[in-house]
C-alpha cells in the first residue's frame, strides 16, 4: 500500500491518527537594536495536523511577533501572549503564501495557540484580529 501522507500511514499501520499538532522545538532568539524584531537563533518547528505537514522556520528570520494595537486595555490583553504561534503565522504569510491560504494560514495560527494551550478566549479574539487586520500584510 502506498500512502500520500504521514497522517494516512500512521492510521493505516496504526490505526488511529497519532500526529498532533505540536512545537518541536522551542523558541530562541534576540531582539535587534530596535527592539522591536526578533531574530531566530535557532530553527522553530511546528508540525500543523491541519495542514499535514511541519513547518520549518529557520535560523535567522526575523519576526515582530503578532502586531498587537498598542491600545492600553487591547495590549494588556493579547500583547505577549503567542510569540510561538506568531512565528509560524509571520513565516506562512510571508515566506510561504505559495502553499497555504490566508484563511489556512490564519487557522494555522489559532490551532497552534490551542496546541499550547491558550485560553479560549485569547485564541478566538487573536484569530479574529488576524482575520480582520491581516488582509494588508498578506503575500
Amino acid at each position: 500500500m502506498v500512502y500520500e501522507t504521514i497522517q494516512e500511514w500512521a492510521i493505516g499501520v496504526m490505526g488511529e491518527t497519532i500526529l498532533k499538532s505540536e512545537f518541536k522545538s522551542t523558541l530562541s532568539g534576540d531582539y535587534l537594536d530596535d527592539d522591536k524584531t526578533f531574530k531566530l537563533d535557532s530553527d522553530l518547528v511546528y508540525y500543523s495536523e491541519l495542514l499535514d505537514w511541519t513547518i520549518y522556520v529557520p535560523r535567522g528570520f526575523e519576526t515582530d511577533f503578532a502586531s498587537v494595537p498598542r491600545l492600553p486595555i487591547i495590549y494588556s490583553l493579547f500583547g505577549d501572549k503567542a510569540h510561538h504561534e506568531s512565528v509560524i503565522h509571520d513565516h506562512l504569510y510571508r515566506i510561504l503564501p505559495h502553499l497555504c491560504t490566508r484563511k489556512e494560514a490564519d487557522q494555522v495560527f489559532l490551532e497552534a495557540m490551542k496546541a499550547r494551550g491558550k485560553s479560549w478566549f485569547i485564541r478566538n479574539a487573536m484569530y479574529q484580529g488576524v482575520r480582520m487586520g491581516g488582509k494588508s500584510s498578506w503575500r
